[in-house]
């Protein structure tokens, strides 16, 4: 019995021994993995730490060098995009489509004048005369023609030509001002009739500027394009500039009120009429006869207008038709017109006069070189 109990502590003893080895040796296991664990943790997190630096390091790199290059590379870009833009604007308008009246004419605004006959006709009163060929750009008859002249409400072919370059809704309307009728009244020039507060279309203020060469409806139609009588001057001179005119012709108002400073040839006339004929709008308003502006409170039936020298001209023998005219006066350069004809052979010309004792001897000295130069 002693025995057996012996050996029973001592298979006891034997079999405790060997777990608590077991259980050391796990917690070894168990402590190395976890501290495997946290080392790769914290190698990860190292890495992870040193790339957002360099990925930061990188981007300020990148944000620093950026600013030179583009700046460089958007000048370059925006510099080749507006050499393209000007290049297409060039040949949209070398290639603009003109319209079958104005096809046939020279280009540019430059006359020869090298075959020019003397206009030696009695009966061409006016101390000043030309007839161009537009189609050739060459001048058919002169009378001395290098004269500067004031040329008087034909300036108004200008007005309306910068005018119809300028405007898009010929229904919008502008309000008519006391300065804008003082100034007529004051200057003692030919109006519409418009009066004080009234809304007139823009349709109204081109007719009524030719028509009846309105100074009512003229400044109120530089007012209405460019804010003021004085701006749309610079725009007119900017327009002559650009015709090639300006050596010899400069205006100081819209209307043709006498200045020392508002002055042209003949030649620069005919040029500006030239151009006026080739814009379609400015065609139509010198070549209407007669127009009647739009209703208003002021005037319920409107105001019937009239182009007087193309009505005293239609019934006329000129070996065509005039087709569009401006005429003006002013005690320095007499009565004076410029003329656009279309002859029976579809020549085109334009006959320009001053001087002239009369608005009818006008007429009749341009009727007289029609008739005769004209084929």
């Amino acid at each position: 019995m002693g025995n057996r109990h012996y050996r029973n502590y001592d298979n006891l003893y034997v079999g405790r021994k060997k777990p608590r080895r077991r259980r050391r040796r796990k917690q070894g296991l168990y402590i190395a993995a976890a501290v495997s664990i946290v080392l790769v943790i914290a190698l990860m997190i190292g890495l992870l730490i040193k790339g957002i630096s360099r990925g930061k390091e990188s981007k300020e790199e990148v944000a620093l060098a950026e600013p030179v290059i583009s700046e460089e590379v958007v000048q370059e870009e925006e510099t080749k995009e507006e050499e393209v833009t000007e290049e297409e604007t060039e040949e949209k308008e070398e290639t603009k489509e003109l319209s079958p009246e104005v096809a046939s004419f020279n280009p540019g605004y430059e006359v020869s004048g090298g075959n020019a006959k003397e206009i030696v006709n009695e009966e061409v009163i006016s101390e000043n005369a030309l007839l161009i060929d537009v189609d050739s750009g060459e001048v058919i008859a002169k009378k001395a023609s290098d004269t500067t002249i004031s040329p008087a409400s034909m300036t108004k072919i200008l007005t309306v030509l910068v005018a119809a370059e300028h405007v898009d809704n010929l229904d919008d309307t502008f309000t008519i001002t006391r300065d804008i009728t003082d100034y007529a009244y004051s200057n003692d020039c030919s109006i519409v009739g418009f009066e004080v507060d009234e809304q007139v279309t823009v349709r109204d203020l081109l007719y009524g500027t030719i028509l009846p060469s309105g100074a009512d409806a003229g400044v109120a139609l530089a007012e209405y394009v460019a804010g003021s009588h004085e701006a749309f001057v610079e725009m007119m001179n900017e327009k002559l500039s650009e015709l090639g005119l300006s050596d010899t012709a400069h205006f100081t108002n819209c209307v043709g009120i006498y200045d020392e400073d508002h002055y042209c040839t003949l030649t620069d006339m005919a040029m500006i009429l030239k151009a006026a004929v080739e814009n379609d709008l400015a065609r139509e308003v010198l070549s209407a006869h007669s127009y009647t502006t739009t209703a208003t409170e002021q005037h319920p039936d409107g105001i019937t207008i009239s182009n007087w020298f193309l009505r005293r001209i239609e019934d006329k023998e000129t070996n065509g038709e005039v087709m569009c005219a401006k005429t003006g006066f002013v005690n320095q350069s007499g009565c004076c017109a410029a003329s656009y004809s279309v002859s029976k052979s579809g020549g085109h010309y334009i006959c320009v006069s001053a001087n002239a004792w009369s608005s009818w001897r006008c007429i009749y000295d341009q009727v007289a070189i029609y008739e005769q130069y004209l084929s």
